[in-house]
């Protein structure tokens, strides 16, 4: 004997997550790969490079925020999927 489905469980039957195509993301990628670049770069630092910035480290700083930015992207888009309804005729 087959149950009946309230309304909330038919309605998630029929919608899915976007996953891994939703924009978030793809930008959350983008700006994890050029903070990895900058983290990698701060290593190769000169002095000179260093003295120029006033003795900041600014590839150390500038890598870690974007790393955190593309941290924060990929919680939203975990903890906030976008959900993608299927047609229905």
């Amino acid at each position: 004997m087959a149950e009946k489905m309230s309304g909330a469980d038919a309605q998630a039957e029929r919608t899915r997550k976007a996953g891994a195509f939703d924009i978030r993301n793809f930008i959350g990628m983008l700006i994890g790969i050029f903070g990895v670049v900058l983290l990698i770069a701060s290593i190769f630092d000169s002095a000179a490079d260093i003295a120029k910035a006033d003795g900041v480290r600014v590839n150390l700083w500038a890598g870690a925020g974007m790393v955190l930015t593309a941290l924060v992207f990929f919680a939203w888009a975990r903890l906030r999927p976008v959900v993608v309804p299927e047609d229905t005729p």
